[in-house]
């Protein structure tokens, strides 16, 4: 099963919940050519459930999302599926670069559990699941190509889209997101003045939006990555636009 990779290509931060978690606005675009694998093996090295990678896998998001469904109430399907099989999981998706790998990931583990084992979990409950895991995972659920995001990632409202062609750069720089957040919060910021930003940015196609607005527009979080991260100053002055919390960045193909 492929995870694909996503791309916020404005990302605006409206205010704080009540437990002082971030409130957004975002488009999200899945990125078709850029994905993990996962798939059941045959392969074993250790009882119970367990995942195979070359990538480090302790505290991984889909072992949280395992557990989630076994305290669910499928804890006995579970365990019987993987008492001969492990999961396969390849990466391809650069982490700590704003792409929701780690998301994708576990929104797929979900999907493949739910049809191997039959569970008829409908999309709505898988979603309302995934908020206890984490607040891009809905996204990936939805099944839709792009997509208008708030609360804290798990509303999703399709969005009629035309998206230009795209050129990536992925620096090999790992950008922590709470961190990135943190850096965020240092400062005052007018939520008032990016909700009216926003509401303008959710009627406007992907590409109007590149057309139209400059990198630091688009994405709150653009300036206190670079604060973190002085090696995006480069792509921040020379017009590039930034995935997420970083480090991806991308232009427009011309």
């Amino acid at each position: 099963m492929k995870a694909y990779a996503k791309a916020n290509i404005f990302l605006k931060l409206i205010g704080l919940d009540t437990r002082r978690y971030h409130l957004l606005s975002s488009r999200f675009i899945l990125l078709k050519d850029l994905y993990d694998e996962l798939y059941l093996s045959d392969e074993k090295t250790q009882e119970g459930f367990e995942i195979i990678s070359d990538f480090h896998c302790e505290d991984n998001i889909i072992k949280k999302a395992y557990h989630l469904l076994c305290d669910y109430g499928y804890k006995n399907q579970l365990e019987e599926l993987f008492r001969n099989k492990s999961l396969k999981l390849i990466k391809n998706i650069p982490t700590g670069a704003g792409l929701g790998g780690g998301s994708s990931d576990c929104a797929s583990f979900l999907i493949l559990t739910n049809e191997t084992l039959n569970l008829k979990l409908s999309t709505q409950e898988l979603i309302n699941l995934s908020t206890k895991l984490g607040s891009d995972i809905a996204f990936f659920l939805s099944g839709f190509h792009s997509a208008n995001v708030s609360g804290c990632g798990e509303i999703i409202n399709a969005f009629e889209d035309e998206i230009p062609s795209l050129n990536w750069t992925f620096p090999q720089i790992f950008c922590d997101t709470s961190k990135v957040y943190k850096e965020f919060d240092k400062k005052r910021h007018d939520f008032n003045l990016n909700l009216k930003q926003a509401k303008i940015y959710e009627n406007l196609s992907t590409k109007e939006l590149l057309q139209d607005y400059k990198n630091l527009e688009l994405n709150d979080l653009f300036t206190p990555c670079a604060s973190l991260y002085p090696k995006m100053l480069d792509y921040l002055e020379n017009q590039y636009f930034l995935s997420g919390s970083g480090s991806s960045v991308f232009k427009v193909n011309k």
